[in-house]
């Protein structure tokens, strides 16, 4: 049995740990194996936490035999982006700079992922800095690989707990999202991936105690976690609710509100800002949205989503003009090429004067009241996580053309982390054998509305994974 363990859900891992069917040990074991049979092919996991893994299992264990309650994630195996602090091991960020990075403490999520009883396994890949692209590539681990065909990108910047999840190496994994970070690799792996609103999750975004970021940093970026089904994001939204005094911004709201008059409306925008969509892309939509109709919404189609364009503008020109002072020293870390994804949006973003970065923020808020209006109108909105199957590797960083053609399609997923609300990206099948998948975004603080929306497809359309990795003599590392 042991060998099939790593193939349950996460629900049905804790349940079987908690019931005693079987131990904490024999299931981090199970992943340990899964882990060491497939990583070398699909490279996500980046530094295995295997002794740590087991020791804290056997504690899990003798609390079980002691006769102590545990928790809903009980044994549950996780990884744990390489963005975000586990104590004791390196948070390299993917820079060989901060190879020995170690880390004093768990960062607030994996904290309360801990509390949980889930088990952190290993750290996971991502682009160098998070900036080095959208595919899942660093300097210090190299490529991440797409179980499903590796001439196409995982996706990133949570690309490796993507992989990680989507071939059963870890039941869950925990990335971050400030565009489509999570909701994009979830996407091309064929995964369920949740981007919390802004202030839901606790946080610290830190590196090693440093200050902390500018303005667009803080409220852009949220942690979010990565599972196989929407019933295993569920339990990991739960577990990882509410505050910490390390982050003020994180606020005590209920993680279900109250029960809306149904049927519920859900919004329904195929081609975001009218700049094209791919057929398969367009189809997956409507297949969502026939299913959302099966199960009793009110599902319509609309004629677009408040102000993308102008949103979009605000946000790289903000962002842009934060990370200008610091880019010389920065580009300097991201290694040969590393520099090609930022340096094009560089160039062709010029900073705001402090005059007009304040008029940015103005239209910060003003563009997050169109939405709040259109949301309290419409509690949901189904769309497409990008306007295109899964891209080539590096797409974004190879020319002016690539880097344009992948911030086209992440545009839904980067207007939607601009204006703070919840996403929740679901598969709806295969398309020539690559995932396909949308995302239910709603009203802030209603990932409860979200979540439930994609039960009503996944139970439709199935899940797709774990999958084996597909082999193939060119494959990476």
């Amino acid at each position: 049995m042991q060998n099939a363990l790593w193939k349950m859900s996460a629900a049905a891992q804790a349940q079987a740990v908690r019931d005693g069917d079987i131990s904490a040990v024999e299931l981090v074991d199970s992943h340990l194996d899964r882990i060491a049979e497939v990583n070398p092919q699909v490279n996500a996991v980046t530094q295995l936490l295997a002794q740590r893994a087991r020791e804290a299992a056997a504690q899990t264990d003798r609390r079980r035999a002691a006769g102590e309650r545990l928790g809903p994630l009980a044994g549950v195996p996780f990884t744990v982006k390489e963005t975000t602090a586990v104590e004791g091991v390196p948070t390299t960020l993917g820079s060989a700079r901060f190879r020995d990075l170690v880390a004093p403490a768990d960062a607030p999520p994996v904290a309360r992922l801990r509390a949980a009883g889930a088990i952190p396994i290993g750290h996971s890949n991502m682009p160098t800095l998070v900036l080095a692209g959208m595919h899942t590539r660093s300097e210090l681990f190299g490529d991440t690989v797409n179980p499903w065909d590796p001439a196409r990108t995982p996706g990133g910047s949570s690309g490796g707990d993507g992989v990680a999840v989507a071939t059963g190496m870890a039941a869950l994994g925990l990335g971050n999202d400030s565009g489509g970070s999570v909701r994009i690799p979830a996407s091309f792996c064929g995964v369920a991936g949740l981007k919390p609103t802004t202030g839901r999750f606790p946080a610290d975004h830190r590196v090693l105690g440093q200050d902390d970021p500018g303005p667009a940093s803080q409220l852009l970026v949220t942690d979010g976690p990565l599972a196989r089904g929407v019933a295993d994001l569920r339990l990991a939204y739960e577990a990882l609710a509410g505050t910490d005094p390390r982050d003020p911004r994180a606020v005590p709201v209920p993680a279900y509100g109250e029960r809306l008059p149904g049927p519920l409306k859900v919004a329904v925008v195929a081609d975001p800002g009218g700049h094209g969509v791919h057929p398969t892309v367009r189809g997956a939509v409507a297949t969502a949205a026939d299913a959302l109709r099966d199960a009793g919404y009110d599902v319509r189609e609309v004629a677009d989503v408040p102000r993308l364009d102008e949103a979009l503008e605000a946000y790289h020109r903000i962002t842009v003009t934060e990370f200008a002072p610091t880019w010389p020293a920065v580009r300097k870390l991201l290694g040969e090429g590393g520099d090609r994804y930022i340096g094009m949006t560089m160039e062709q973003t010029p900073p705001a004067t402090a005059e007009e970065f304040m008029k940015l923020m103005g239209a910060w808020f003003s563009i997050r009241r169109s939405w709040a209006e259109f949301l309290d109108e419409y509690p949901l909105l189904l769309g497409p996580v990008f306007t295109e199957p899964p891209v080539e590797p590096g797409l974004e960083s190879r020319d002016r053309a690539g880097r344009q053609r992948v911030g086209a399609g992440m545009r839904l997923c980067s207007v939607t982390s601009f204006v703070g609300v919840p996403g929740v990206a679901v598969p709806t099948g295969l398309s020539d054998g690559l995932p396909s998948g949308v995302q239910i975004v709603g009203r802030a603080f209603r990932e409860d509305l979200c979540l439930a929306a994609a039960q009503e497809i996944e139970d439709r359309l199935g899940v797709l994974t774990p999958v084996d990795p597909r082999r193939h003599s060119t494959m990476g590392p």
